[in-house]
């Protein structure tokens, strides 16, 4: 079976203690979570979760359906890479020193589309948003030209290429029963 990124998307209100009981559903399937992002959606008192693993479809379609079983979960559902947009945040810190021994660095900014967030004497703090490969060859280049002292990325964070967000279609399908 063929693995592959699948994004995982889950709405749920923010309950204490629902993110070990979404991680234990990975864990007993034998599928490590690449990245993880929470945070308040788009709808009032609702949260999102983005939750990015390899697996096969099978295996991923069978995690989905069983977290959207919790009882806390409204809705919960998988996207491949084509179905979506999404964008991580990287942080990168290098040596002022180094940077400066570089030249100028005005042609890493235009090629990368790269933010500065602090200059001191002795570093430099980039921002580069972008997909996991463009942040990816960013830190390649600086470690390979000049070092990086420290590097962070994001977990993923997307939406639906769709008009609007699964949950909202069915939340308005739930309204019209009612």
């Amino acid at each position: 079976m063929e693995k592959k990124l699948y994004t995982v998307t889950i709405f749920s209100e923010n309950t204490v203690g629902l993110l070990n009981q979404i991680t234990i559903i990975f864990t007993r399937r034998q599928l490590n979570i690449e990245t993880l992002s929470v945070s308040p959606s788009a709808l009032n008192g609702i949260h999102k979760f983005t939750i990015t693993s390899y697996a096969s479809q099978d295996i991923i379609d069978k995690v989905v359906k069983q977290i959207d079983k919790r009882v806390d979960i409204i809705k919960a559902y998988y996207n491949t890479d084509d179905e979506l947009v999404s964008q991580e945040i990287a942080l990168y810190k290098v040596s002022t020193q180094k940077l400066l021994e570089l030249g100028s660095i005005e042609a890493l900014i235009r090629n990368y589309g790269i933010r500065v967030l602090e200059l001191t004497e002795t570093c430099v703090v980039f921002e580069k948003t972008g997909t996991y490969e463009e942040t990816q060859k960013l830190f390649d280049e600086l470690s390979q030209t000049i070092g990086v002292l420290q590097f962070i990325r994001s977990g993923r964070v997307a939406i639906t290429k769709s008009k609007v967000e699964r949950l909202s279609d069915m939340l308005a399908s739930i309204e019209k029963l009612q």
